[in-house]
């Protein structure tokens, strides 16, 4: 991409939207346009058609979906369906019909199947059965993916496709119920010391093992394909690095600073034993996460206490 190329970021005030801004920004790129949900409906094709024939974008990183933990994932099945299917057909066609240079879709890695070997390798898509809770949401962004291929196989269009592993960092969601694993641990250890508890409660029994990847890294690996992958085959981006949840709590303990103790119940579920992704092909490319685990935690912690000042 040149640096004065229009770029446009869809799904800009989400967490990802907003890490590639960011990077894009640090990297010299002046020329990005962005819409808010109120000012550009992206299920709607008439609205979105019309902008992409007003704005004529060079590049587009569609990061833009409707997105929820497990609990929404299977309560709005119709909604996850629909409302993702629209966004990604929508911008994919226009981005086709107004002849944009290259598109980067987003997905996600819960497009494997829910039995898949581990780690999971690109090769395994479609060869088993979706977790059963989110398959609405996979299935959408499976679309994607295949919405990309067909538009590249039929009308020679540079449409690519990248799957990113489990994220944190700047703009996640805190919320204690409705959060992942990382920032419900920063907002139940930080509550923990605030309240100057003698211990907290972790679910499960802290054996999962889970791969995490700092949110800006992941924006630095997007903007690393739009500028140096042009291949079909979607590419996973993670860090090759896991932990276990155990391991994973006494490191946002430690980073928050609590110094009560951390009991595991393991009554409760523990879900995937492991979940892993193979980013081999993309480390081969020259590409690799810069963000330890500690350090972006320790960044993911310093943008919660922020928002908690911003809240008050």
């Amino acid at each position: 991409m040149d640096t004065s190329a229009k770029i446009y970021v869809a799904g800009h005030r989400g967490m990802v939207g907003s890490a590639i801004v960011r990077s894009l920004q640090a990297g010299g790129y002046n020329n990005i346009v962005v819409r808010t949900s109120a000012e550009l409906d992206l299920k709607n094709q008439a609205q979105v058609n019309d902008f992409f024939s007003t704005e004529k974008p060079d590049h587009v990183f569609l990061a833009a979906a409707k997105v929820g933990g497990i609990l929404a994932n299977n309560t709005y099945r119709a909604d996850f369906l629909y409302d993702n299917m629209m966004i990604e057909a929508n911008i994919i066609n226009a981005a086709y019909v107004h002849e944009v240079k290259k598109l980067l879709f987003l997905g996600s890695s819960c497009i494997y199947p829910r039995l898949a070997q581990q780690p999971l390798k690109e090769e395994y898509l479609l060869t088993g059965l979706l977790e059963e809770t989110n398959e609405p949401y996979a299935i959408a962004k499976i679309a994607g993916i295949k919405l990309c291929e067909a538009y590249r196989d039929q009308y020679g269009c540079n449409f690519i496709s990248a799957m990113p592993t489990n994220l944190y960092g700047q703009g996640d969601n805190y919320h204690l119920q409705h959060s992942h694993v990382i920032p419900a641990l920063l907002r139940k250890f930080h509550d923990a010391k605030q309240n100057k508890q003698p211990f907290t409660e972790i679910w499960g029994s802290g054996t999962p093992l889970r791969e995490f990847m700092f949110v800006d890294d992941l924006a630095s690996a997007c903007l690393f394909l739009m500028n140096e992958y042009d291949g079909k085959l979607f590419v996973n981006i993670g860090t090759g690095e896991e932990i276990t949840i155990k391991d994973l709590a006494y490191l946002v303990k430690d980073v928050v600073g609590f110094e009560g103790d951390i009991v595991f119940d393991s009554s409760k579920p523990d879900g995937t034993p492991r979940k892993l992704m193979d980013s081999s092909r993309l480390h081969s490319m020259g590409w690799k996460h810069k963000t330890s685990l500690r350090d972006g935690l320790a960044a993911a912690y310093g943008f919660f206490q922020h928002e908690l000042i911003r809240e008050k």
